[in-house]
């Protein structure tokens, strides 16, 4: 559905310019922005994907993944085609780098599903939501009337003022912090001064938030880079959760898989500044630990889920938490 979208400048000639993420696209009549959903059409700037969904699941919520934001509980997630970066890496490419076959849906249908399904709220996913803004803002809006959650899982890469207008109605985000140089984000057509930005927002407004990095062999792996990265979320919040994620060849990247032993010690080293550090993407041990007291407070075997606490305090040895519950 196409309705005039939000944060943009007519220009000169029939042009305009959005304002919604820093790219700030000037655009000519008949074509649409880096993100492929948000179109000029005769001098009008258009969100063409307006409640048309690309995608669309109920998933745990540590798919997201969220870990500390009620453990156990399932999540109504929807994505629609488009985002605003250009990662030759990309997991869900075949909806975010080209439009295809969306099927229509509304806010309250939304809403009307994740009551059904047992779903805490919805997670705007699968492609860059931001991109999607209108309708993740609508739909928003109408979620938290009806008393749920409302998630992001996102690269983070959106102006501040947009940002600051969608923070108050989101619960909880998962920024994807793909690498801690300019360099590497100017790679993928992005700033990472601009992704940074972001998460002091979203963490100043209060939204419980955690950090995913795709470690990727020869890309985002220098040790010393990745120190400067774990100093950075230490220095906002020494709990916020970091999921060390596990590449594998995909879209147009071609380096092998992440070793294992790579990404342990990452989890080693970033455990010296951080409560919560986990591996995705790797068999193995995804338990929370009280940063503390080192006692068990949720365990996981793949999805599923067994919490031991009901608050923000270890019931062992009385030391705060970063959980929502």
């Amino acid at each position: 559905m196409n309705i005039e979208a939000r944060w943009y400048e007519k220009r000169a000639d029939g042009k305009v310019e959005c304002g919604l993420c820093p790219h700030r696209c000037v655009i000519s009549p008949g074509n649409g922005g880096i993100c492929r959903i948000r179109k000029n059409i005769d001098g009008q700037f258009m969100q063409t994907a307006y409640a048309e969904v690309a995608g669309a699941g109920v998933d745990p919520i540590e798919k997201k993944p969220l870990y500390h934001f009620h453990p156990g509980s399932q999540i109504l997630s929807v994505g629609t085609n488009g985002c605003n970066l250009t990662c030759p890496f990309c997991q869900n490419w075949n909806i975010s780098t080209s439009e295809t076959e969306r099927n229509e849906t509304s806010a309250d249908y939304l809403v009307k599903t994740a009551k059904r399904e047992n779903s805490i709220g919805a997670a705007y996913t699968y492609n860059e939501p931001l991109v999607w803004y209108e309708f993740v803002y609508d739909c928003s809006v109408r979620f938290r009337e009806a008393g749920l959650k409302n998630i992001i899982v996102s690269n983070g890469f959106i102006n501040e003022e947009p940002m600051r207008e969608l923070a108050p109605l989101i619960d909880a985000a998962n920024i994807d912090l793909k690498g801690y140089t300019e360099d590497f984000y100017k790679g993928i057509s992005g700033r990472l001064e601009d992704v940074k930005r972001t998460i002091r927002i979203l963490h100043s407004c209060g939204v419980h938030l955690e950090l995913t990095n795709l470690v990727i062999p020869g890309l985002n792996d220098d040790m010393a880079t990745f120190t400067q990265m774990i100093d950075f979320i230490a220095g906002i919040d020494k709990r916020i959760p970091l999921h060390l994620s596990r590449y594998f060849p995909n879209h147009k990247s071609k380096e092998p898989a992440t070793p294992t032993e790579t990404l342990q010690t990452m989890k080693d080293k970033a455990l010296k500044k951080l409560h919560y550090v986990y591996l995705g993407n790797v068999p193995g041990n995804q338990d929370t630990f009280c940063p503390s007291c080192s006692r068990i407070l949720v365990n996981r075997s793949g999805y599923r889920t067994q919490s031991y606490i009901g608050e923000n305090i270890c019931p062992h040895c009385s030391a705060e938490l970063y959980f929502s519950f």
